[in-house]
């Protein structure tokens, strides 16, 4: 890495944005998303655009949130913060034409303790919320592909 892009890249730290809780400063990366954006908007017509992949994510939280096998993980974060980078994160995937600024998987999830079995729920709670958005099975299935290899960055125990 050259100096110029060293500092470049020190210019592209995100800061806590309004009504998130600070963060200590890092480099964004579209890399940190985790997988490659699809290469055609199919998949975003699929979820209905940048609302239907927000009320996914507002779906797939507030779900989450409230479901007693894995509500208490999400005890103490930061829901703004958190709703922002998933639908920045699947806006991305979907080629929605989004940056992603959230961190890398390992950074983001490494103190949280998720098990295989809440890696399980957590999914399940997607697949029902892409559901209710009338997503249709194969493209479910298109943004799951594209997780799944996540999973070894976010199961730490």
């Amino acid at each position: 890495m050259t100096m110029l892009s060293f500092l470049v890249a020190l210019l592209q730290v995100t800061p806590a944005l309004a009504g998130e809780d600070p963060v200590a400063p890092y480099i964004m990366r579209d890399t940190h998303a985790g997988a490659r954006p699809a290469r055609e908007t199919v998949l975003l017509e699929a979820f209905h655009g940048r609302a239907g992949i927000d009320r996914v994510v507002d779906d797939l939280v507030t779900t989450s949130q409230a479901d007693p096998r894995i509500g208490d993980i999400f005890k103490g974060q930061d829901m703004v913060r958190l709703r922002r980078t998933l639908k920045e994160q699947f806006c991305y995937l979907l080629a929605g034409g989004c940056s992603y600024s959230g961190r890398d998987m390992a950074t983001a999830h490494k103190d949280l303790g998720i098990q295989a079995k809440d890696m399980n729920a957590l999914v399940e709670n997607l697949q029902a919320a892409m559901t209710r958005e009338h997503v249709a099975f194969r493209a479910q299935n298109a943004l799951l592909a594209k997780l799944a290899p996540m999973k070894r960055d976010v199961v730490t125990r």
